[in-house]
């Protein structure tokens, strides 16, 4: 590859990798958005929009499916129709600033640290894959 498009892309920050399907998931917070690039060509195949402020994607092969953890709060999950299409499944409500996580598929769960804000204390948020 010669050179990878960066349309409009700025802030990127987390990235994860389908390697059988041979594609890359970058997120980026300006325009908060996962751009899925083809990891032969470089190209993009696909713009998915999600929350503000992601910090961590996850690719879930097995079940086909995105996880962004968004620090608005939100927890966006795509699901891979194809290796160039995707479908919001959810957006799952977290806590504000929640945007660091670790998916774990031998347990099949999501888990989201929350900070403290104000009086509510840090704690980590778990989430069951189906």
């Amino acid at each position: 590859i010669d050179r990878w498009e960066t349309p409009d892309a700025s802030a990127n920050f987390p990235m994860a990798l389908d390697e059988k399907g041979h594609r890359l998931f970058v997120g980026m917070r300006a325009p908060p958005a996962v751009l899925v690039y083809d990891t032969g060509s470089g190209k993009v195949v696909a713009r998915l929009p999600i929350g503000k402020d992601t910090d961590d994607v996850f690719f879930d092969a097995e079940r086909k499916r995105i996880y962004v953890i968004c620090g608005e709060g939100k927890v966006n999950v795509f699901r891979q129709e194809t290796p160039d299409r995707y479908v919001i499944e959810e957006s799952l409500d977290t806590a504000p600033r929640a945007r660091t996580g670790l998916f774990v598929p031998e347990e099949a769960r999501l888990y989201v640290a929350a900070p403290a804000i104000g009086a509510t204390p840090a704690r980590l948020l778990v989430y069951r894959v189906r």
